[in-house]
């Protein structure tokens, strides 16, 4: 078996020309199976069929490998007997038709209601860059729009009169978005009292930098670490944490799945459904805590 693998990886390096680090991977996982292998009396990956493969994943598994380890692993397994079907090493593939696990998606970071609150009001409104973040904030929580599409937003895709929002996707599709009381008057104050302190020539960005130019996804990406690191909130938060917690938030408080689809602009309703799970997990949490004999 060892000198098969050897054979293997020479070949991956002179005809696949894969990196060394790619190799190494594709020896280790080979390697790993070729002790097992030996453990079960299989010296020979001739005498491999697709339940011995099954019965390695699952061995992998039980000794707490995780999913993307095993994944990974059997692709190195396919990738060695297709090797072996070119070369005329063996008759039949045991890794056909096997499927490799699926990894859990991971549920995303969602504030708690406090934690929002705490957040939004941190920026100093009274100043206009402080003025121009509690905007921002307060629109990305009112709206769950990505951040790209927050600073892509010109003055033209504000309908403050008419409290909702134009939004354009990466799709360049455009979403009609309504924007609630707070985010309306931190808008409003923005606009009317300190954007044009601001803005510089016919700049027609909603929010603009130091310099007066459109704010750019990586500035507003340090604003809203600083601000965290302010209101003391020890979450991993992202960009996008405010646009979870908005569709976590508004299923939690009864609001039906298609109408936060397409405020979030999900092209597919299942992309959204994972606010669901949270909203699940959230259940299970406040009834483990609350009744007396969960």
């Amino acid at each position: 078996m060892d000198v098969i693998i050897e054979d293997f990886l020479t070949y991956l390096k002179d005809e696949k020309e894969l990196s060394n680090n790619t190799l190494e991977s594709y020896g280790r996982d080979l390697r790993q199976f070729g002790e097992f292998l030996k453990e079960k009396g299989r010296g020979s990956y001739k005498d491999v069929n697709k339940t011995t493969i099954i019965t390695y994943l699952l061995y992998l598994q039980k000794k707490g490998r995780a999913t993307s380890t095993i994944s990974r692993s059997l692709a190195s397994i396919r990738s060695l007997y297709q090797y072996l079907l070119n070369i005329g090493g063996v008759q039949n593939d045991p890794t056909i038709n096997l499927e490799s696990p699926k990894s859990e998606k991971k549920l995303p970071c969602v504030l708690s209601l406090n934690e929002v609150e705490r957040l939004i009001n941190q920026p100093n409104e009274d100043s206009p860059i402080g003025s121009r973040d509690k905007a921002m904030l307060e629109l990305l929580y009112a709206t769950g729009i990505r951040v790209s599409e927050l600073v892509a937003l010109d003055m033209s895709d504000l309908k403050i009169d008419l409290d909702f929002i134009k939004c354009r996707g990466s799709n360049s599709k455009e979403r009609i978005i309504p924007i609630g009381t707070m985010a309306k008057k931190a808008l409003s104050k923005y606009t009317s009292e300190y954007r044009g302190r601001l803005v510089k020539d016919d700049e027609e960005a909603l929010f603009v930098n130091y310099y007066g130019k459109r704010l750019t996804r990586q500035g507003f990406w340090k604003i809203i670490k600083r601000y965290t690191n302010e209101a003391k909130i020890s979450k991993k938060i992202t960009p996008h944490t405010l646009r979870h917690s908005f569709a976590t938030h508004l299923i939690q408080n009864g609001a039906d799945l298609k109408s936060v689809q397409e405020m979030l602009g999900h092209s597919d309703i299942s992309t959204t459904q994972i606010y669901m799970q949270l909203t699940k997990n959230k259940i299970k949490d406040v009834y483990n805590k609350s009744h007396p004999r969960a």
